[in-house]
């Protein structure tokens, strides 16, 4: 592991951020597809005499029925659905929030997911059936490229996601850098420490609790 990024599994349970192209809808069609730009996800503030870097260690929490980022004095509530922390994913359910939130990664195409798969199983944060995963696992949400120190989200990985209210979206990490565009590989380790932990992700929810999209 390079001195530029400490990487940590996959844990779902999700938060925070910033801008949307539409906001979502109160009636029982299922939202336009949202993106939501630089979702700040507990950046980097210093680094340990390891040279692992590190952040504040606090999630960003968001909502994915209002798009809002919720702050950090409702994290105990069910005001937020997903929750972000370096590349540290967490739902609002089982030990992380009091939810009704579950997810798992679905491998295919966004725009081709219409349903959630008849034999889904939502998996809790921290339960038996934990949806945490671990860092390089074939059916996790990126990879990290330790060559040139970066977090790539792998294409055709879709996180399907149980909201704290019990309703169903869909949701795409489509990048971990600020502006929505990764660094060079040839860009300094400072660059690329300073400019990840910002999500671009798109998600489309249902708002009247059935699993189509």
């Amino acid at each position: 592991m390079k001195k530029g990024i400490y990487m940590i599994g996959l844990i779902i349970t999700l938060a925070s951020c910033n801008k949307a192209t539409e906001t979502a809808t109160s009636n029982n069609t299922p939202t336009s597809s949202i993106t939501v730009n630089n979702l700040a996800a507990d950046t980097i503030i210093g680094l340990t005499p390891q040279g692992i870097p590190f952040g504040s260690g606090k999630y960003s929490f968001y909502s994915l029925e209002t798009n809002k980022k919720i702050t950090t004095a409702d994290s105990a509530t069910t005001k937020w659905d997903i929750g972000f922390r370096g590349t540290s994913i967490i739902i609002n359910g089982g030990n992380s929030g009091p939810g009704l939130g579950g997810g798992f990664v679905f491998i295919g195409l966004y725009n081709n997911l219409s349903a959630v798969p008849a034999d889904s199983t939502f998996k809790v944060d921290n339960a038996p059936s934990s949806f945490a995963i671990p860092a390089g696992s074939n059916r996790g949400w990126f990879v990290y490229d330790a060559i040139n120190n970066l977090v790539n989200p792998i294409p055709g990985r879709v996180l399907m996601i149980r909201t704290a209210s019990g309703k169903y979206a869909k949701l795409e990490i489509l990048n971990y850098y600020k502006g929505g565009v990764t660094p060079p590989a040839t860009a300094s380790d400072a660059i690329k420490l300073s400019e990840q932990r910002y999500y671009t992700f798109r998600y489309t929810y249902q708002p009247n609790g059935s699993k189509n999209f």
